[in-house]
């Protein structure tokens, strides 16, 4: 029994970064070893076992052969004979298909070394092709090393755009792509994820909605970069930049899509591509079966973006009814998350980075304005039901005016 730490441990360790997550490899092993040892089983599939004391993951060496469409279409085979280099040509990246032993001795049959010193993302075999998360996984790689200079190798991409058109991608479930999405939306430059993916034509297949954008001119007064899915790039690497939550980069990403469906005849203007935007939203969160707060806060940027861009010429009724779709009272975060939405949206802007947004304080003074009319006096008035709603709306909107009038 042989084992080796392998995959993400050994390139980040070489790329000097810190390293969290480890993952062995046991070659010469049989799953009643492991089991005598103390290890504890996990995992259907194939033979994977967590260490007695450390709880870490040790799995078998072992081979793979496509037996069917799809990331779970493939047949595995565990045995003592499986070698440490067979085991590591069934990897996706060639950077990814390390292995040491524990006198961080580097086992390296694939050259992963001399693509990272070369900033390459290199497939480590022709089976790279099997296996449509790939396509995602690879695009989540460039957003993450992109700051590094790591770019995707010409033919990986061609293995990429293979698989992008052979129908591959259509059998990833939901819960995979967005596992691979939401990760790589959290990366320190996510726009390279979808720069990748659409160099891959991988972004027309699983987002078409977000794909459309791309060549879609905008007013320049407004948007100096012009391009739409050049703006929408832009926001996405400024929410990065400010260090948002996944919510406020999937609504940054989905905010425009109704942009894609502006005839070209009514180019550059976009009339009331808010609301056409809203059934594409909804589309692209039930594809990928996005998490209730991330659809949620999509939909309402979606709708509301220009809105909150207006926020210092709405009128207090236009305010009120902007506070009220966002329930502030009870779930004020939400709103906070808008209003940064909306701080990205303008910043993601050729030349208009630094610029400043008065707009976020106005709206968040809005919503306390709205939020300190107490409710105890109107019931003492014998307020109830109906009645009682409506009386709280008016003390709201007069509130909203004084805090108009004093701004």
């Amino acid at each position: 029994m042989r084992i080796y730490k392998v995959g993400g441990a050994v390139r980040d360790r070489l790329l000097g970064k810190s390293v969290t997550d480890i993952d062995w490899v046991v070659v010469g092993a049989t799953t009643e070893e492991m089991l005598a040892k103390g290890f504890r089983p996990v995992g259907a599939d194939f033979p994977v076992f967590l260490h007695p004391k450390s709880g870490e993951e040790y799995a078998l060496a072992r081979t793979e052969r496509k037996s069917g469409r799809g990331y779970g279409g493939f047949t595995f085979h565990a045995s003592p004979e499986v070698t440490l280099e067979e085991d590591l040509i069934r990897r996706d990246l060639t950077i990814n298909a390390m292995a040491e032993d524990d006198q961080q001795n580097l086992t390296d049959p694939y050259h992963g070394q001399r693509d990272l010193e070369a900033r390459l993302l290199r497939h480590v075999s022709p089976a790279f092709a099997e296996d449509p998360l790939r396509v995602l996984r690879v695009a989540r790689f460039a957003a993450r090393y992109a700051a590094l200079g790591f770019t995707v190798a010409p033919e990986t991409l061609e293995l990429m755009r293979q698989l992008s058109e052979s129908g591959e991608l259509e059998a990833l479930t939901p819960e995979r792509s967005w596992k691979e999405i939401s990760r790589a939306l959290m990366e320190d430059q996510p726009q390279v994820f979808i720069e990748v993916l659409r160099a891959c034509g991988a972004l027309k297949v699983l987002m078409p909605e977000v794909d459309a954008l791309f060549g879609v001119p905008q007013p320049p007064t407004h948007h100096p970069e012009i391009d739409t899915g050049a703006h929408i790039l832009s926001v996405l690497q400024q929410a990065a930049q400010h260090k948002q939550p996944l919510t406020v980069r999937w609504a940054c990403l989905l905010h425009d899509l109704g942009k894609g469906l502006t005839p070209e005849e009514e180019w550059p203007r976009h009339i009331a591509h808010e609301f056409k935007g809203l059934k594409l939203i909804k589309a692209v969160n039930e594809r990928f079966k996005a998490p209730r707060d991330c659809q949620e806060l999509a939909m309402l940027v979606g709708e509301y973006h220009t809105h909150g861009h207006r926020a210092l010429e709405l009128k207090p009724s236009t305010l009120l009814e902007l506070l009220q779709s966002f329930d502030v009272y009870r779930r004020p975060q939400r709103f906070e998350e808008f209003i940064a939405a909306c701080e990205m949206d303008a910043r993601g802007r050729e030349g208009l980075e630094q610029r400043s947004y008065p707009q976020a304080d106005y709206l968040r003074g809005a919503a306390t304005a709205a939020r300190t009319v107490a409710v105890q006096p109107l019931l003492e008035k014998g307020f109830k039901g109906p009645e009682l709603g409506e009386a709280i709306k008016r003390e709201r909107l007069k509130a909203l005016k004084t805090y108009k009038e004093q701004v």
